[in-house]
């Protein structure tokens, strides 16, 4: 038995939860990683999973090998990826996911750079506003705003979006300029953004000083799609409240005029995620790091 080999196809099983996935990650086929876990419990004498045609869960063995053995595994592949890293520059596909404008106006632009440095690295970017599964999806790491829900996962902090309130100056010259955010409430429509999958809509939190305000509004488009929702701003459909790296080159230019700015936003924190247990190669530790010096010297992102 490749102690080693059956060892991360056990982690890989127990990450994505089927054996036809963890097969599928491992470039490997599906009889092989059965035969690598059964070779595992036999030589360990004790069950790890329980198998049904549905799905597979751990034992209370098995979780407690698990646990233990995802580090061992993690410092193994660390101390390899430590060697490769003085040996040959990194190589190979990273796969990141993040939302579609972080992509296009944030990360894409600045490729060419990384590349010039890692010209042996192939990039391959999942770009939507939707929230993917890291395990599942075989995915290396993602780009995440917001307080991160999943306390589980690994982060590191990128820095921080601020926010702009703003509208057209046609809209604005129908509807005024609002001097507060009460006033987005009655007379003034809104362009409001829902969570892909769950239909969330978030209020908007205002604050000045002492005071804070959270506007719900009312609204005659409402958008799942981040580019989506800065089309319906430009249209004049409503006030826009968004990132200002989104909005920014629209103000410069008289397209969008920016309104309420005694008004401040909490800005969105920015950060690249991955899993705990899932090794970083040399190539995504470099793509990470890469991240993190790019969004530190960009002029839209807050330390």
């Amino acid at each position: 038995m490749d102690y080693f080999l059956a060892v991360q196809a056990f982690n890989r099983i127990v990450e994505t939860g089927s054996f036809v996935k963890a097969a599928t990650q491992m470039d490997l086929h599906p009889n092989a990683v059965t035969k690598l876990v059964q070779a595992l419990e036999a030589h360990l004498r004790v069950k790890l999973l329980n198998r049904t045609t549905r799905r597979v869960t751990l034992t209370n063995e098995g979780g407690v090998y698990y646990e233990q053995m995802s580090r061992v595994l993690d410092r193994w592949l660390e101390v390899e990826a430590e060697i490769a890293l003085t040996q040959s520059a990194p190589k190979g596909k990273v796969r990141i996911d993040m939302g579609t404008t972080v992509a296009t106006l944030l990360v894409i632009p600045a490729l060419p750079d990384f590349h010039a440095r890692y010209p042996q690295v192939q990039i391959d970017i999942g770009a939507s506003d939707r929230t993917a599964d890291l395990a599942s999806e075989n995915i290396d790491c993602v780009i995440r705003g917001g307080i991160l829900q999943d306390s589980s996962l690994i982060a590191r902090r990128l820095g921080s979006l601020p926010f702009v309130t703003c509208a057209t100056p046609a809209y604005l010259a129908k509807h005024g300029m609002p001097s507060h955010p009460g006033e987005l409430e009655d007379g003034h429509a809104l362009v409001r953004y829902f969570f892909p999958g769950s239909g969330k809509q978030n209020n908007l939190e205002f604050t000045k000083g002492d005071e804070h305000i959270s506007v719900q509004g009312r609204y005659v488009v409402a958008v799942n799609d981040s580019n989506a929702y800065l089309a319906a701003g430009l249209a004049g459909l409503g006030v826009i409240h968004t990132l200002r790296f989104m909005a920014q080159p629209y103000i410069d230019t008289g397209t969008f005029v920016p309104v309420l700015q005694e008004w401040q936003a909490e800005p969105n924190p920015l950060s690249v995620v991955y899993m705990p247990n899932r090794h970083l190669s040399v190539r995504v530790r470099a793509f990470v790091d890469w991240l993190v010096d790019h969004f530190a010297a960009h002029p839209h992102v807050l330390p």
